[in-house]
């Protein structure tokens, strides 16, 4: 009995220290400041949320480098056949289409190539009886121009040109192949800029063609057959 005495007499200070020391405790925890314009860290919001990144946009292709195919439609207009007395020479109109292939270099916003097309056409003229026609023609330019917000291409073009020109006569008719040259100008654009397939451009042009000496006139007379092309077309650029 003296021992449990004993035991209880050395246990009360200890129980009196721990009591005092967690009610210290407790009033310093309950003083401690909350972080001003926030609510307690046990209430902290989670982190926000972080999208994603956005992957920036495929670059476009570049229209004015590199090789295209396209096709052109148009009208065909002749005002005069040379050696031929003009007023007696009846010009005459057609429709014209046909295909192009060519290849851009561009250096800056300066924009230079080379381009060929074939052309069928239904334009006709008489002269003294006689029917003219030009049923197909060709040409192998240069190009050359200035590129606006690199989208707007504004060339001069000039080369050679090529074709047949027919003359028909109560029901004879005769052919024969003609070289000469064309120049002219024009606008190419690409489509993009309004929702379509970044690779496709289009076009309007104007040329004059001259078709030189070709050997189907009566008696042999020096002519050239001398037209106008105002078309549009549009380019599928690789």
């Amino acid at each position: 009995m003296y021992f449990s005495l004993r035991c209880r007499s050395l246990l009360a200070p200890v129980g009196t220290v721990l009591v005092t020391m967690l009610v210290v405790a407790s009033a310093k925890a309950a003083d401690a400041p909350i972080p001003y314009g926030g609510p307690p860290p046990q209430y902290a919001p989670p982190p926000a949320y972080a999208p994603p990144p956005v992957l920036p946009a495929p670059a476009l292709p570049c229209l004015w480098l590199g090789p295209y195919v396209g096709t052109n439609l148009g009208f065909q207009w002749t005002s005069q056949i040379g050696g031929l007395n003009s007023s007696a020479f009846t010009g005459g109109g057609g429709f014209t289409g046909g295909i192009q292939v060519g290849y851009n270099w561009q250096n800056g916003p300066w924009v230079y190539g080379v381009e060929s097309d074939f052309n069928l056409s239904s334009v006709s003229g008489t002269f003294a009886g006689y029917q003219f026609s030009n049923p197909w023609f060709g040409t192998m330019r240069g190009r050359a121009g200035y590129l606006i917000n690199n989208n707007f291409f504004l060339y001069g073009t000039a080369g050679l040109a090529f074709g047949v020109t027919t003359i028909s006569n109560g029901g004879l008719s005769d052919s024969s192949g003609r070289l000469g040259w064309t120049v002219g100008a024009g606008v190419e654009f690409g489509l993009a800029p309004w929702g379509l397939n970044p690779n496709w451009s289009a076009k309007v042009e104007y040329l004059f063609l001259d078709l030189s000496q070709g050997g189907n006139l009566p008696g042999s007379v020096s002519s050239n057959f001398q037209s106008n092309v105002l078309r549009v077309g549009v380019n599928y650029h690789f």
